[in-house]
């Protein structure tokens, strides 16, 4: 009983040393700082946004449900953007580097896409209507297999950055 009682009283020991460390170790931790809702966070980026954004660093941006039609955004670095519910209609983003961009169901209609980069892009429900497309390189982009049918209709030329053809970067047939 003695030996018990021993090792009992040992284990309390050990237990309240841990807790104080514990106690200590979380009082000298900096705050965790509080992260926005993502609608919060794009219309934040949007108040720094002009319609001429020609060659700017923009990477890891994000612009949810942003109206940003006729934006120029052309040579912008664009990598792992996020535009989830945009509209670019209109929008130049000729040779714009958007790899590893995240654009769900945005509106890409009308707009200047020549010599853009869109390696591993996540453009599911995005649409391309009359968007030129001539140089891109759509190489690992994950579109909806009705879009990538339509942009291989008229895919041509070669990305100036990459060297790979459009349509091969599209896989069309």
């Amino acid at each position: 009983m003695g030996r018990l009682r021993s090792l009992l009283l040992t284990l309390g020991r050990q237990l309240v040393a841990a807790c104080l460390l514990g106690v200590v170790l979380i009082g000298s931790t900096p705050a965790a700082q509080a992260i926005t809702a993502p609608e919060l966070r794009g219309q934040r980026a949007l108040q720094d946004l002009q319609p001429d954004m020609h060659g700017r660093n923009l990477r890891q941006q994000e612009f949810l449900k942003a109206s940003l039609e006729g934006f120029d955004f052309s040579e912008a670095d664009l990598r792992g953007a996020v535009f989830n519910g945009s509209s670019l209609r209109e929008a130049n983003l000729s040779a714009a580097n958007l790899e590893d961009v995240v654009a769900y169901a945005t509106r890409f209609d009308d707009s200047n896409l020549e010599g853009a980069i869109l390696r591993n892009a996540m453009l599911m429900q995005s649409r391309f209507k009359g968007s030129s497309i001539t140089g891109a390189d759509f190489s690992d982009a994950v579109l909806d297999l009705p879009e990538q049918k339509a942009l291989c209709a008229r895919a041509t030329g070669v990305n100036p950055s990459t060297g790979v053809a459009t349509r091969d970067s599209l896989a069309c047939r």
